[in-house]
């Protein structure tokens, strides 16, 4: 629990210079998607088989660049470049709960380990990630989880040194979790991963974010999962 607070304060404190230059009444960016979420809110007789993909510049960019696979599959993308887990699980209620679906796919952890705005723990960002699979349990969504794509390192936090490792283990962390509480477990790791532990070059341009290349690979393996639970 201390750990827990002094990482919570740490947030705080580390967001402060960003909160002041940018969004400073709406660090969880809940404001991006306000009014989409509300037309859909107003639609809830085609709420019955909604799928909402929660994530960061990885769910980002895959709705932005591949808009097709979202809208022909009626998809929604709820990714914000940048963002942690602590970030999702604030706008976890207005940008899932709320919009009633029948599932909801997790891809976090990237930007926690990037130290985007806390040093990492990973006790903490496992936490992050368990309070949304119960929140989404609670109100009968169904939830995938997704390991965390590899990294050997991010260009933007040169410093961090051991980003493969932590990825690794993050991921058989949430495996172990979605095997205990009969989660589906969706591995986009092992299709995507280079020798160096980073994304392979033929579907990255950076080694942290995919290609159109890299999203046509996690295409198909999550459309195979979501037509397990999404018929």
């Amino acid at each position: 629990m201390k750990k827990s607070l002094l990482c919570l304060w740490m947030v705080v404190l580390c967001s402060i210079p960003a909160l002041a230059q940018k969004t400073a009444k709406d660090w969880a960016q809940i404001g991006r998607y306000d009014k989409n979420n509300k037309e859909l809110m107003s639609e809830n007789g085609r709420a019955k088989n909604r799928v909402v993909f929660l994530g960061n510049s990885i769910t980002d960019n895959w709705a932005r660049m591949r808009p097709e696979f979202f809208i022909q599959n009626g998809f929604i993308g709820r990714g914000i470049s940048g963002q942690t887990s602590y970030q999702f699980l604030i706008r976890f209620r207005p940008d899932v709960i709320d919009l009633q679906p029948k599932l909801v796919i997790i891809n976090a952890g990237t930007n926690d380990v990037a130290e985007n705005v806390c040093s990492y723990d990973e006790d903490v960002t496992f936490g992050n990630i368990v309070s949304m699979v119960e929140l989404a349990k609670t109100h009968k969504i169904k939830v995938i989880l997704t390991t965390v794509l590899p990294a050997a390192g991010f260009g933007w936090r040169p410093e961090i040194k051991d980003a493969p490792d932590k990825i690794a283990a993050l991921n058989a962390r949430l495996a172990r979790f979605a095997k205990e509480e009969k989660i589906p477990f969706v591995d986009y790791y092992s299709a995507l991963v280079a020798p160096d532990r980073s994304l392979k070059k033929e579907y990255s341009n950076d080694g942290v974010h995919p290609t159109d290349a890299g999203y046509e690979i996690m295409e198909a393996i999550i459309k195979e999962a979501i037509r397990k639970i999404v018929k």
